[in-house]
Order: structure tokens, then sequence, then C-alpha cells
């Protein structure tokens, strides 16, 4: 499953909108992605901060 780096994440939601599973969430501060990540790697071309990773 993806991950996204709290210290990186600019909350900006384009990793969000990218998903076809629905599975990030928007925090107070930062997305988190969820259980329903099926690891398509969307969300990591989307992300302009790079703050996301294959974990």
């Amino acid at each position: 499953m993806h991950k996204i780096d709290p210290d990186e994440c600019t909350a900006c939601g384009s990793c969000a909108e990218e998903c076809p599973e629905d599975a990030i969430t928007e925090g107070d501060d930062f997305y988190t992605i969820t259980d329903a990540c099926i690891d398509c790697g969307s969300c990591m071309e989307a992300c302009p901060v790079d703050a996301i990773s294959e974990g």
C-alpha cells in the first residue's frame, strides 16, 4: 500500500482526485491512504510535491 508523508503533504487534494478507489481521505493537515488502496500508483503521479511513496 502507498503512503503519504505528512511532513511533505501540502493537502492540495491532487492525489484524492486521481484515486480510482476513493482510498485517499482528507485529514486536518494532510491526506491519508486507506486500506482500500490497490497500489495502482495514480496518486504518486498526481502528487506535485512527491509526498507519496510505495509502502
